[in-house]
């Protein structure tokens, strides 16, 4: 799969309640963002999302540091906050 660098088109809002479902596929199949305007100033992005999210889990691999032991005193001596 070659993902495409988002390109971004400008559409004012009536004509993207008019064209809705074509312009949301071509969102998808084109990776094109379109950017919605109200009397020419932006209200909302519409933009591809990524086909090949991973899961959460394969996300997060390798971000989480475990300890080894998590009971045994730790070998620094330091002072709380009293």
């Amino acid at each position: 799969m070659v993902m495409r660098r988002s390109r971004m088109k400008i559409i004012g809002a009536g004509k993207f309640k008019a064209q809705c479902l074509a312009l949301l596929n071509k969102v998808a199949k084109e990776h094109e963002t379109i950017l919605v305007t109200k009397r020419g100033k932006p209200v909302a992005k519409v933009i591809p999302i990524k086909e090949a999210q991973k899961n959460l889990r394969e996300q997060l691999k390798g971000s989480i540091l475990k300890e080894k032991d998590l009971i045994s005193p730790i070998s620094v001596e330091w002072e709380a906050a009293s």
